[in-house]
Formats: structure tokens, C-alpha cells, sequence
């Protein structure tokens, strides 16, 4: 039962968390191209990992 308490404690400070952080994001004046290039980066990165099996 006290797992359950923890479960639910921690899903209320993360959806706390998750809610301060869209905020933020929605107030702020991001370079959203440069994002998903980063992002896109990291993701070709990883496909190039997983079909080469190197680096």
C-alpha cells in the first residue's frame, strides 16, 4: 500500500514539474528550427548507431 502512496506522490511532482516547464516554453521565444535540427541530430546519430553498430 505505501508503494502506492510513493507511485502517486511521484506522478503529482511530475505532472507538477511537466505543467511549470509548458509554461515556460509557451512564454519563451525559442529558435524552434534549431531544436529540431539538434534534435534530428541525435535521432540520426542513434538510427546511425543502431544499423552500423559503430560508434
Amino acid at each position: 500500500m505505501i508503494r502506492f502512496v510513493f507511485i502517486a506522490i511521484f506522478v503529482l511532482v511530475a505532472a507538477l514539474i511537466l505543467r511549470v516547464v509548458w509554461r515556460g516554453l509557451k512564454s519563451a521565444d525559442l529558435d524552434w528550427n534549431g531544436i529540431a535540427f539538434a534534435l534530428g541530430f541525435v535521432v540520426l546519430a542513434f538510427y546511425l548507431r543502431h544499423i552500423t553498430g559503430m560508434g
